[in-house]
């Protein structure tokens, strides 16, 4: 009588095991998808890889535009062109609305533009900074016209920038962002259903049936190691982060199911050149070279990030990039020997902002032990600093104007011959020709070194044998509106 019992006791723990797999059998065309918490959902105040993934859905930006060959892919728009540089001239795809089926015009972006402009979001200078457009205006509901204050060649990198596409008249006319932002009217592929509810997520529903493409994508927040470990044992079909102590796993678990892709967002020590001990170049390049990033990438900043060896990001850098960067090596025999023919003394201390400190304070260790002075890592105080500072930046747009001249300022960093670089590269006729000249801005602060390149950040995602198409892009993470299942 035992054999029959015992028996029973195995199919039901077999059974159990089996339950574990799957909180529930997979529905024909639906995407479960594990991510982070999102910053916000309102797309033009949007600075994290969870956001850009979700409104990357939601929206269809006017144009992709690849900034290593100064390729424009039309989407919302169907032109961007210009015959003098100065005056631009974008023609709307017919036919478009928002998910509350109002029309998306020409009106839209305008309306939208200003709103952006006259509020502190993360897009917000690259209209009232980079653009700088004298007028914006709509001659008809399918055509935006801008006018410059100067001639320039990369008005299709800004208009790209996601973070510009259009919100519908009601927000426009509420000003109520925090309730757009928790229930988003976008333009594009996919549509959420019943809003985002914080620490548990969404869904989002396609607008339009489209084959074997996914329909339905159930986005659920929640821990990433967690979140892995279910895309591997089959009770999710996708996670669009992997955790630092799932890295090295990634590759065996997920032989062929894993991808990696630049993301918008770039880590770099930045020099005060005011401060007379930082005057000097070479004590900047002291400091550059005692930087271990592989230690820094293993370590505090656990495998999201790439070592910098360019001044520009993957996402942000034009042209071909075969050049060597000096100064993004680590070697501690030549900082130490270059900072004591400076004459630099110690002690100095490097600054970080708010959530920064986990990876500099091991970086000053680093510079103490390398360099052979005091270093010490405190947070930024309001007013001047008498040191060097770590900066995390996330780009707005895949124009390398708006990095270069940011990381010049930051530093307070000024050269005629700098600001001539980039007002002929930003005026140059062709992408090949603006390429190049960015790319002698970019070796000319690399050879003055304002600021050091430390890390680039880079996405990661696993997921399931049910999902194929899975592509990524710099600025929108994962495509789901490619992915079929």
């Amino acid at each position: 009588m035992r054999l029959p019992a015992l028996l029973a006791a195995a199919v039901a723990a077999l059974s159990a095991l089996a339950g574990c797999s799957s909180d529930e059998p997979a529905r024909p065309g639906v995407v479960t998808a594990g991510l982070q918490e999102p910053g916000t959902l309102l797309p033009a105040d949007v600075d994290d890889q969870a956001g850009r993934f979700v409104t990357g859905a939601l929206w269809t930006p006017l144009a992709d535009y690849d900034p290593a060959t100064g390729k424009l892919t039309p989407r919302a728009a169907a032109s961007i062109t210009s015959t003098d540089r100065v005056t631009w001239t974008v023609k709307l795809r017919p036919g478009m609305k928002f998910h509350d089926g109002s029309p998306v015009t020409a009106q839209s972006y305008v309306d939208t533009w200003r709103a952006i402009a006259g509020e502190n979001w993360e897009v917000t200078p690259v209209l009232t900074k980079s653009l700088r457009a004298k007028q914006i205006t709509a001659p008809d509901a399918a055509t935006i016209r801008l006018v410059l204050d100067r001639p320039s060649s990369q008005v299709p990198a800004w208009l790209s920038a996601p973070g510009l596409v259009p919100m519908p008249a009601s927000v426009l006319a509420s000003h109520d962002w925090n309730g757009f932002a928790r229930h988003p009217v976008g333009d594009g592929p996919f549509r959420l259903a019943d809003g985002w509810a914080p620490g548990t997520g969404g869904t989002l529903l396609r607008v339009a049936p489209a084959g074997e493409l996914a329909t339905e994508v159930d986005l659920r927040v929640g821990d990433p190691v967690e979140q892995y470990d279910a895309v591997r044992d089959g009770s999710l079909d996708l996670v669009t982060s992997v955790p630092g102590e799932r890295h090295e796993a990634m590759h065996t678990d997920f032989a062929d199911r894993h991808t990696t892709w630049p993301l918008p967002e770039a880590g770099y020590l930045v020099f005060p050149t005011a401060d007379p001990r930082f005057a000097d170049a070479a004590v900047r390049h002291a400091f550059a070279l005692a930087v271990d990033r592989s230690a820094l990438e293993a370590g505090p900043l656990a495998h999201q990030v790439d070592l910098a060896h360019a001044l520009l990001p993957p996402a942000d850098a034009p042209g071909e990039r075969t050049g060597t960067c000096r100064p993004c090596s680590f070697d501690a025999a030549a900082a130490k020997s270059l900072l004591g023919q400076s004459g630099f003394t110690g002690p100095t201390t490097v600054y970080f902002d708010p959530g920064a400190g986990q990876w500099t304070r091991p970086l000053a260790a680093g510079l103490t032990t390398a360099l052979g002075v005091p270093v010490t890592a405190a947070q930024r105080p309001d007013g001047q600093t008498d040191g060097p500072s770590t900066v995390d930046l996330n780009l707005a747009s895949a124009s390398p104007a708006d990095l270069l001249s940011a990381l010049a300022s930051a530093s307070g960093y000024s050269d005629a011959g700098f600001e001539q670089d980039l007002a002929a590269a930003e005026s140059a006729s062709t992408a090949a020709e603006a390429g190049q000249l960015y790319r002698v801005a970019e070796n000319q602060l690399l050879r003055d070194l304002p600021v050091a390149p430390l890390w680039t950040g880079h996405g990661h995602a696993v997921w399931s044998p049910r999902l194929h198409d899975v592509t990524a892009a710099a600025f929108s993470g994962i495509d789901l509106a490619r992915l079929s299942v």
